[in-house]
């Protein structure tokens, strides 16, 4: 079992896909947080995006399947996790290839989790979700204004 709030991390991290590790992991009324709190156009392509309060470890299970069903993972990488009493933050890349187009991802990731007396409490995981969300997409632009005195543009 792990020891230290960085250890279950690790092992966390190590073993998405399987239920069974992550019930001993974290807590039954963990929050986990994915992407943002709630942001309905996101959740059409990422239904796992946003906040699941009193989920549990059933809803970082599902994420990650989802995850997996819907990407290809070619690579993932931890570069750098470290801790200060509950709180552990990791930070990492992955490259992840869309099985609809054959698009693929590099993105930055980074995770803040709470981890109380061995079981994680809460966990927020971030991605460049413009980037991650681009590999589903078959065409269309978008018009932007960013700045007052900035005419609008299209991407």
């Amino acid at each position: 079992m792990a020891s230290t709030p960085v250890e279950v991390m690790k092992t966390l991290l190590a073993n998405t896909a399987s239920l069974s590790t992550l019930e001993t992991l974290v807590a039954q009324d963990a929050t986990y947080t994915s992407l943002n709190y709630n942001h309905p156009s996101i959740q059409k392509i990422l239904p796992y995006a946003g906040s699941h309060p009193n989920s549990g470890p059933r809803a970082i299970f599902d994420t990650f399947a989802t995850v997996n069903k819907i990407w290809s993972q070619e690579h993932f990488e931890i570069l750098s996790i470290f801790g200060s009493g509950e709180d552990v933050a990791v930070f990492g890349r992955f490259t992840y290839r869309s099985r609809t187009l054959g698009k693929e991802s590099t993105s930055p990731f980074s995770i803040w989790a709470k981890v109380v007396e061995g079981k994680v409490t809460y966990m927020q995981f971030m991605e460049d979700t413009w980037d991650t969300t681009a590999t589903f997409k078959t065409g269309g632009k978008s018009t932007y204004k960013v700045f007052q005195d900035q005419e609008e543009f299209e991407v």
